[in-house]
């Protein structure tokens, strides 16, 4: 893509203007570290240009903050305040997620992660939000959790112009296919591979 230019221009009857605004769903995936990251940089520049974003996570423990929800959740509060931005919702199945008001740590997380794609196929049905990060995502899929074909199928067929980010290791082929842009992060090194652990600042 010289210059930030595509290399084809396909022969679909729309204008420039109209192909650059047909939203996207992407898929962040590989054994490289980064693939939230990623996500959470993209939902902040979302943030930035007044879109409604909702971050689901489907795996992470509610016990554990992670630097990027205290940052989206401050972004919120001041769009809230000032109007600035646009909103931020974020959800964790940790928690037992938000809307589902359970207190402390659930144990059938199979259940949970069903309950949470549920919420996301609503939302996407209500056109909610305007971007979602489905964080962690690949790993209900990969384990059966929620049903590969139904998540393919929501997420390729969605209505409105809603962005989709689904981060994880493992993507499924079927998501891979149905995405329009997915970026497979390889791992070079890594310092936890000669026993330094994670750091904060770096990894959360």
């Amino acid at each position: 893509m010289p210059q930030g230019k595509p290399l084809v221009v396909p022969d679909d009857g729309l204008t420039t203007a109209q192909r650059r605004s047909l939203p996207l769903l992407m898929v962040h995936t590989g054994d490289g570290k980064g693939k939230s990251t990623a996500a959470f940089g993209l939902a902040m520049r979302a943030w930035n240009q007044g879109w409604d974003v909702g971050v689901f996570q489907f795996v992470k423990s509610a016990k554990w903050r992670i630097g990027e929800q205290t940052v989206l959740e401050r972004l919120g509060e001041l769009h809230e305040q000032t109007g600035e931005g646009g909103p931020v919702t974020w959800h964790k199945m940790g928690a037992g997620w938000s809307w589902s008001r359970k207190a402390g740590e659930e144990t059938d997380h199979a259940a949970d992660a069903a309950e949470g794609w549920a919420e996301v196929r609503r939302a996407i049905a209500q056109e909610r939000h305007d971007l979602y990060v489905l964080d962690e995502f690949t790993y209900p899929m990969e384990w059966g959790w929620v049903d590969v074909e139904e998540v393919v199928s929501t997420l390729r067929d969605r209505p409105g112009r809603q962005y989709v980010v689904v981060t994880g290791r493992r993507a499924h082929p079927a998501l891979v296919e149905a995405a329009d842009l997915v970026t497979d992060m390889t791992k070079v090194k890594h310092q936890m591979d000669r026993g330094q652990k994670g750091q904060k600042g770096i990894e959360w």
